[in-house]
């Protein structure tokens, strides 16, 4: 749930990025062939983009969750959690990058425990709740939590659900894209690069 601060403005009144410059660092930014993990070549940590007017388009149009999700405490505040939380897939994922240097800060509290609520209320609908650590991928499923590696441009991430005896188990996996069952698991199953 967004609580923007006013209607022109997806940012939490009272919210700003200050002097957190995270997502410089853990975001990949496909316009200036910057990977994740690794410090954009613009920013000046801790103080903010140098190129800021002519910055990308895909730079001025990210708030990271922290800005927009107003039910968030100041925990998720991403210079002191390490992760900067986003929505991908038009909203059916939830993403949060983690930095490299704190690579189990996703796993400490209270993160881990609220990412893995949001696993458990997305997955029945084919949500998907994906740590990046890096180019490293982990897929936080309500049961367990699986490590992709590294998910190459031409992969999709997929996650199901399997109904077993001891009731439903949810597994991830990768596939290419141009994979002939990756557009059968499209209807039937969340997927993403």
């Amino acid at each position: 749930m967004s609580m923007a601060g006013d209607a022109d403005s997806p940012i939490v009144r009272g919210r700003k990025c200050g002097t957190c410059t995270l997502c410089c660092k853990v975001m990949r930014i496909v316009e200036l062939g910057k990977p994740r993990g690794v410090w954009c070549k613009h920013c000046s940590a801790g103080a903010g983009c140098r190129i800021y007017e002519e910055r990308p388009a895909e730079c001025r149009a990210f708030h990271c969750g922290y800005l927009t999700i107003g039910t968030l405490s100041e925990d998720w505040f991403p210079a002191k959690a390490k992760i900067v939380l986003a929505a991908d897939l038009n909203g059916k994922r939830i993403s949060a990058h983690v930095d490299p240097t704190r690579s189990d800060a996703w796993r400490a509290e209270p993160y881990y425990r609220q990412l893995k609520e949001w696993a458990r209320l997305t997955a029945p609908e084919q949500g998907q709740v994906v740590a990046f650590v890096g180019e490293r991928t982990i897929v936080i499923l309500p049961d367990k939590d699986v490590d992709l590696g590294v998910v190459a441009e031409d992969e999709l991430i997929v996650t199901r659900e399997r109904l077993t005896p001891f009731g439903v188990e949810y597994e991830a996996s990768k596939i290419k894209k141009d994979d002939p069952c990756a557009a059968r698991l499209k209807n039937s199953a969340n997927e993403g690069a």
